[in-house]
């Protein structure tokens, strides 16, 4: 005979619903993180195939990041009203500004809903003269990504795939991510 669920079961009910529904969308079914590195940084022991991403530079160019194969990338998903995210950019700047060229370029993405004008008044406002200015269209990035919260970093690697993630702000250009973000770029593609 069936019972009225008690209030508690409703709780967890809801719960469980809250948390499958932060699930990130993607696949992570056989994947083992691997390790924790520097400053919190989560190393994939596999590198992750990333979904497309549709993005688009300051000058309306859409582009995915099949348009940087063969570049280490760290994709920085930020927004100009993220605190953290506000904190972080000039150490964003500073690393593009180290090691930017040809091997690495920092993709600093905003998901701003307003455009790309909000992007250049900030980055005139907070000094940024590195980066180039990218950002989220389609307003997708988030769930392509699995991303839960911004600021979040991927580092990718050489063919396009997802060898860490980082959540939360960070100093970018400190000995200790620069020296990171230099061995992904001298390690030769598999």
């Amino acid at each position: 005979m069936w019972q009225q669920p008690t209030p508690l079961a409703w709780v967890l009910a809801a719960m469980l619903a809250f948390a499958i529904s932060l699930a990130p969308a993607v696949s992570t079914a056989g994947e083992v993180p691997g390790s924790v590195g520097p400053q919190g940084f989560l190393i994939w022991e596999t590198p992750r195939n990333l979904p497309e991403l549709a993005l688009e530079d300051e000058k309306g160019k859409p582009l995915t990041l099949a348009d940087f194969h063969d570049k280490v990338v760290l994709l920085n998903i930020w927004a100009t009203w993220c605190a953290p995210c506000r904190e972080e950019m000039p150490t964003l700047d500073s690393l593009q500004a180290q090691l930017g060229g040809e091997q690495f370029e920092v993709v600093a993405l905003s998901i701003d809903h307003t455009g790309i004008r909000v992007v250049e008044k900030f980055y005139r406002e907070t000094g940024v003269q590195h980066l180039r200015k990218y950002i989220d269209p389609s307003t997708l990035a988030t769930s392509t990504l699995g991303i839960e919260g911004v600021p979040t970093t991927l580092l990718i690697d050489h063919e396009g795939r997802e060898i860490g993630r980082l959540v939360g702000a960070k100093e970018w250009d400190s000995p200790v991510m620069v020296g990171l973000i230099t061995r992904a770029i001298a390690k030769v593609p598999d």
